[in-house]
């Protein structure tokens, strides 16, 4: 299995557009120690000849499409991106779908809640609906696992399963309906071929047994590193909401996600959808080196890995 960061950032990016945090500023004025992210988006595919799979369509998904070659064109209408799926409604997870409407078929796979939430009283959606079969949904049950890309035989697909995290429904849901356990995800990836697991959670708010369980039999795992602490943006003055009100599990603290992460031997930790306001983004910062004397990295636009 081939993985591929295509965007790191949580929503805004880093820089984000109107925030002159220190983190922002460091980066516009070039500094080696605080590299620009994207904004949440992975690729992965089962061969490097194969099709792409994308982990959530971040609004920067042109650019980031433009930055990784194996996502180009191959004809003068094709794309090698063979699906996204969706590991909730989010804005930053879900707005780079409008981008890839330029007469292109396109397959989305997540639950029917997420689907709902998308296209429910939504006239944007409608961009997505100019031919029929423009959007094709491939619905997810949860814990129910379904190969998600085949290259010559079924032992050589991934398989992908859906599993209900803690989390919350997007803010523009919020108040519209009531959420559901299908509304925030994790994403289990297993290579048929190689047995080697990958888990994505980009969005988890707390811990629970279904995360605990997940962690424990990947190979290579995609965790929250929206926060480093509860009162981050409080304490920096840009807002009035802890990280947890939020659904994001800090990641510093003796109670933080990188305590539960340190204890994940000989496995591959990868903290993504990182706030521009984290102090983790600095690779000097001294939570940079609490993260690096227990091997746990932290995800940059551009990483690459094979599982």
């Amino acid at each position: 299995m081939r993985i591929h960061v295509l965007g790191s950032a949580a929503g805004g990016g880093l820089p984000q557009w109107n925030c002159g945090c220190d983190n922002c500023r460091r980066t516009r004025e070039g500094s080696p120690a605080v590299r620009a992210r994207s904004q949440e988006c992975v690729a992965v595919s089962a061969n490097a000849d194969g099709g792409w799979y994308l982990l959530n369509a971040s609004p920067d998904i042109r650019y980031q499409v433009e930055r990784f070659p194996p996502l180009w064109p191959r004809a003068p209408r094709h794309s090698p991106i063979a699906g996204v799926v969706l590991t909730s409604g989010d804005l930053d997870h879900c707005l780079g779908l409008f981008s890839l409407r330029e007469s292109q078929p396109l397959k989305v796979i997540t639950t029917s809640s997420i689907r709902h939430g998308l296209t429910t009283d939504n006239v944007f959606y409608r961009t997505l609906e100019r031919f029929a079969g423009q959007v094709s949904w491939e619905m997810l049950d949860l814990g129910r696992e379904v190969p998600l890309a085949g290259v010559s035989s079924v032992v050589e697909c991934l398989f992908i399963t859906a599993v209900a995290v803690p989390g919350k429904l997007p803010i523009h849901l919020a108040g519209i309906r009531d959420p559901t356990p299908a509304d925030n995800l994790a994403i289990r990836i297993r290579d048929g071929s190689t047995g080697k697991v990958m888990v994505y959670l980009p969005s988890v708010s707390n811990d629970s047994p279904a995360v605990r369980a997940l962690l424990e039999e990947a190979d290579c795992v995609f965790f929250d590193g929206t926060f480093w602490s509860s009162d981050e943006l409080i304490a920096q003055g840009l807002g009035d909401h802890r990280a947890e009100e939020m659904a994001h599990w800090p990641v510093g603290g003796p109670g933080g996600s990188a305590v539960m992460l340190s204890k994940l031997d000989s496995k591959r930790r990868i903290l993504i959808h990182t706030n521009n306001t984290n102090p983790m983004l600095c690779e000097t910062s001294p939570e940079r080196a609490w993260l690096d004397s227990r091997s746990i990295d932290v995800a940059h636009d551009g990483m690459e890995l094979a599982i």
